[in-house]
């Protein structure tokens, strides 16, 4: 192939307790069109980061795509890369773990000398491009997931989901650099502390995947979000109000995002009265300036398919 189209979806890392651990796919994704050509660069971004992000080589994907075609000893002539970008940026939502994982499966689609895409591989080299796993993993494998490193890679695990949890993102206009909110944590952590992270932790895989109504307890975290308030006070208020009326609330990733687990009545999601009521409640926490996105958990992640020149030739 000569061209791929690649979608990636936003993620949410940490969920609370699993802090560089645990991760979640998101229905919202970045689009974006991959050619190998005849000689040059040429970037065009649409949508999220307009104007905001680069057109050359610091580009974020073509970086991955460079750093996949050097892992694979390939050297395309020429590239195109056209990205119709939906997912926020700077936000905690996995915009750079996309990008990441865009170029890196790209390069993999695309290099003549490669029968099939390694997972594994992509998830190795990905998770070192971007510096830690959560988000890649959630990114390239869909559903949620928990990620950890060992001394040849990352590695991760997928959970399939209750389908009767309904995420509801708040997504404020300020944005917030994740070496900021990093450099905001403390070395150490009291042994209490980290035991109840455990504790949550191990919790939280149960009430993702069997019982959603254990969600508020699964998500109480003590390891960052207390630590990071003061970079986005906003942000920790809306926190703060959100889980004292009872909503499995949760700061997304390094933040500003707000994220809520919804757990729904029954298995007839939206549809049902009871469950339509309880996320209406959420989304009415909204506050000014800031936007309610409802989605949906991608079960799929990353998905790679031959492209045309017709934008509307290959869907998804």
């Amino acid at each position: 192939m000569r061209a791929v189209r690649v979608r990636v979806p936003a993620t949410s890392a940490n969920l609370g307790p699993g802090f560089d651990c645990a991760g979640l796919a998101l229905s919202c994704w970045d689009v974006l069109d991959v050619a190998v050509t005849d000689g040059g660069l040429t970037v065009e971004v649409a949508g999220a980061g307009d104007g905001d992000l680069p057109t050359d080589e610091t580009h974020l994907v073509v970086q991955a795509f460079r750093a996949a075609c050097a892992e694979l000893g390939w050297t395309p002539a020429g590239l195109h890369l056209s990205a119709r970008n939906g997912i926020p940026q700077g936000r905690g939502l996995g915009s750079s773990a996309a990008a990441v994982t865009a170029g890196v499966l790209a390069a993999w689609a695309l290099c003549p000398d490669v029968p099939a895409v390694d997972d594994a591989a992509v998830l190795r080299l990905c998770s070192a491009l971007e510096g830690h796993p959560d988000n890649v993993a959630a990114c390239l494998l869909g559903g949620a997931t928990l990620s950890w490193t060992t001394p040849t890679g990352a590695r991760a695990a997928r959970l399939s989901v209750a389908p009767r949890i309904a995420p509801v993102l708040f997504v404020p206009d300020a944005t917030l650099s994740t070496s900021v909110a990093r450099g905001l944590l403390p070395a150490v952590v009291p042994h209490a502390d980290a035991a109840h992270a455990a504790g949550r932790a191990a919790l939280l895989v149960h009430a993702l995947t069997r019982d959603p109504a254990l969600l508020f307890e699964a998500t109480e975290d003590r390891l960052h979000q207390t630590q990071r308030a003061a970079a986005m006070p906003e942000s920790a208020a809306l926190l703060g109000a959100l889980r004292a009326e009872g909503h499995a609330a949760v700061v997304s990733g390094a933040g500003p995002t707000v994220l809520v687990l919804s757990p729904l009545e029954d298995d007839e999601h939206l549809g049902d009265p009871a469950s339509a009521a309880r996320v209406r409640a959420v989304r009415d926490r909204t506050p000014p300036g800031w936007r309610c996105l409802p989605l949906q958990v991608d079960a799929v992640g990353a998905m790679v398919r031959p492209s045309t020149d017709d934008h509307d030739a290959v869907s998804f």
